[in-house]
């Protein structure tokens, strides 16, 4: 009987291992977060948020390529210094490195 479980239990922790591994962030600040109900302008298109974070990636001397919101983290290309292109993960706000 255990002989049978074990190939079981084996499939479903491979399975299960990338999605462990996968960045999450939490949101843009920590803390209490309130709001008093004003909006002035509309909410940023996707691609205006995308801008706007290659912006900030950029003034932090990260040679970003392309950025993209994916489970509420910054999804970076950056330029590796010997060619190519790795994807980084940033918390949005702190632009603190997900790991």
């Amino acid at each position: 009987m255990i002989n049978r479980l074990l190939p079981a239990l084996g499939l479903a922790l491979i399975l299960a291992a990338p999605a462990a591994a996968a960045p999450f962030c939490t949101g843009d600040r920590p803390g209490v977060q309130s709001s008093l109900g004003l909006t002035i302008g509309g909410p940023y298109t996707a691609e205006e948020q995308n801008s706007f974070d290659m912006m900030l990636l950029r003034q932090q001397g990260v040679d970003v390529t392309r950025v993209e919101r994916w489970n509420g983290c910054i999804r970076a290309f950056v330029r590796k210094p010997g060619g190519g292109e790795e994807m980084r993960f940033f918390e949005p706000g702190s632009l603190r490195p997900v790991y």
